[in-house]
């Protein structure tokens, strides 16, 4: 009776606390591994778990993906058997990033293209049809242009920027809108509220079977800065390398989402892989996930001011971050990129070019630009990937997103000078200096 008030004691302070501080904490206790009298979770370092018997082996198979099947399994600590279908320092996390995401489960995976990979598989199958956004993430176009046919599923790039297109191409095929928001690059915004109620509209007209999905990839702007779950969307796609993880050390990715989806994710990692190894979840979850809230909010603070000093510069052409009032969709950012107080949070990464006549001369200004900062640069390195502590730099055109045929990415806004700046933890003087040096090079 004592060990129940104290746990409901600790239920009930949890509940008044801010998600901020729920972050660093977690479930003071979770089924999931009794880790209530450690300050810091412990590591889980074996592949494979010890079973008493066969009986348990054979229950661990059983129950596994049954959790929407069976609610008694859901509710009581796990069989753990095998590190790809789960481990505890994978589900501890997953537990903290359904609350940071306010989802109702999540589940991850070894890379953010692993999770890409899972919420379309799991959701789409021969003859269906994906409508997605004309500009993304260059992997992820590959996915759906060079594989995705191969199984006949086809994928249609429109413009979500205007939600009305989703009408104009949707087809009795179609199963999946797919998009980013912030794009990656260029930073421009796609209406969440106004997607999803183009949606909604269409299924009204279709079987609970011919459901229409709306996933967004989430990364740019980390659960921090937007929960497009509030805004009625079905998955959330992240990679857990940018913002989540912050420090550059761990790769991973997460889909969250409903409840229904729990087990076909789960299974969907035990047979095609790609599970989170215990080893990367483990930093993920004692030092990426609780100091998300601390490190956003200083990166917003020096990108805006990075932002404002690249603008106020004649030799650069154009700068987009939504934190800026000339960003032309600021008044949308204001709307869906909040934080957890509510308050606006527009991210840290800027989109930007140096001017020039023609697009081959504005390439060749922002390659000559790239080069200086990779060679003389001290605050900021010329490297993919973006949300760490570190500043990076980089020439999407030629790097992240060279697998969208140079043709496809002007026509699509992609600018082939345009410069992707992740805006780190250092002094935003420092960077601000970097960069005057490289524009006073040009």
């Amino acid at each position: 009776m004592k060990n129940w008030v104290r746990n409901m004691k600790k239920k009930k302070i949890k509940l008044q606390h801010s998600l901020e501080t729920g972050l660093i904490h977690g479930k003071s206790l979770t089924k999931k591994w009794d880790f209530s009298h450690h300050v810091v979770p412990p590591i889980s370092s074996s592949c494979t778990f010890r079973l008493e018997s066969a009986k348990r082996g054979a229950l661990g198979f059983a129950e596994f993906a049954h959790h929407t099947d069976d609610a008694s399994i859901a509710s009581r600590a796990p069989i753990y058997i095998y590190d790809r279908l789960g481990e505890p320092n994978k589900e501890v996390l997953e537990e903290n990033l359904a609350v940071a995401e306010k989802g109702d489960i999540a589940v991850t995976f070894s890379t953010g293209m692993a999770a890409v990979s899972a919420a379309l598989g799991c959701v789409t199958g021969t003859d269906d049809e994906i409508i997605a956004h004309n500009l993304l993430y260059g992997c992820t176009y590959s996915l759906l242009t060079n594989w995705y046919p191969r199984y006949k599923i086809l994928t249609k790039f429109v413009d979500l920027k205007d939600p009305k297109n989703i009408h104009r191409h949707i087809n009795p095929k179609t199963r999946v809108v797919y998009f980013e928001t912030p794009v990656n690059p260029t930073l421009e915004l796609i209406d969440i509220r106004a997607i999803v109620e183009e949606v909604k509209k269409a299924n009204k007209k279709r079987s609970k079977e011919r459901k229409i999905f709306v996933i967004i990839d989430n990364t740019f702007a980390s659960p921090y800065c937007q929960r497009p779950l509030e805004f009625g969307i079905d998955f959330v796609i992240a990679s857990l390398t940018k913002n989540i993880c912050g420090f550059g050390t761990d790769m991973g990715g997460v889909v969250v989402g409903p409840k229904w989806a729990y087990d076909i994710l789960l299974l969907y990692r035990k047979d095609f892989g790609g599970a989170l190894a215990a080893k990367s979840a483990w930093p993920l979850l004692v030092y990426g996930l609780p100091s998300l809230p601390v490190r956003m909010r200083q990166q917003m603070i020096s990108a805006h001011a990075i932002a404002a000093f690249l603008e106020s510069d004649p030799r650069v052409a154009f700068v987009s971050y939504p934190g800026l009032k000339s960003f032309p969709q600021y008044e949308l950012a204001q709307q869906q990129m909040r934080d957890y107080d509510g308050k606006f949070a527009p991210g840290s990464l800027l989109y930007f070019a140096l001017k020039g006549k023609t697009p081959k001369a504005r390439h060749d200004q922002g390659e000559k630009f790239i080069n200086y900062i990779a060679k003389n640069a001290y605050s900021i390195t010329l490297a993919v990937s973006l949300g760490h502590i570190r500043s990076l730099i980089e020439h999407p055109s030629s790097m992240t997103h060279s697998a969208i045929p140079l043709s496809e990415q002007v026509k699509n806004g992609l600018d082939p000078g345009g410069i992707r700046l992740s805006i780190g933890l250092e002094k935003p003087a420092d960077i601000i200096h970097d960069l005057a040096k490289a524009l006073d090079r040009l």
